[in-house]
């Protein structure tokens, strides 16, 4: 099985690891510029679970997130170089600003979020596709000094 899956691949891969007792983590992000806050976070997400799976927001999605200036990195070789990460099991590329779709169909047992994100600060609509499956939501620490937008910043100075 590829790394990087389709949604409905991703559906079986849940299947597989709910048959066989195992649990997956799923967390969701641009991951524009891998940097060491992003490392930090899905190693400690993997932790969380015997599987982590990201959810790669789309070329299209971080335009409308982030401006017209984003994304730096194809949403293809986005979620190729998260599968590299040893933390990383498998990613799916999705289209909306939001991934409740995606959330809903895969049922994790745990969902991680940057520590720089509240309860309250999550995506209703995310928030909902949640607490309807009856996921964990776990707010990993949040690794201050590193961004994105901060490593493009540099680049231009």
């Amino acid at each position: 099985m590829p790394d990087v899956l389709s949604l409905d691949e991703a559906v079986a891969y849940r299947h597989q690891l709910k048959a066989q007792g195992k649990t997956l983590v799923v967390t969701n992000g641009c991951f524009d510029i891998l940097h060491r806050g992003h490392a930090s976070y899905l190693a400690e997400a993997r932790k969380l679970g015997d599987a982590l799976l990201v959810l790669v927001n789309s070329d299209a999605s971080v335009r409308a997130l982030k401006g017209p200036s984003r994304p730096v990195n194809a949403e293809n070789d986005r979620a190729y170089l998260l599968t590299q990460l040893k933390a990383v099991d498998k990613a799916v590329i999705f289209d909306d600003s939001r991934c409740d779709k995606e959330l809903d169909a895969l049922a994790p047992d745990v969902y991680a979020k940057a520590g720089d994100y509240t309860l309250e600060k999550l995506d209703a609509s995310e928030r909902a596709a949640l607490e309807k499956n009856q996921v964990k939501i776990v707010f990993m620490p949040f690794v201050g000094g590193f961004s994105t937008t901060k490593v493009i910043e540099k680049m231009k100075r």
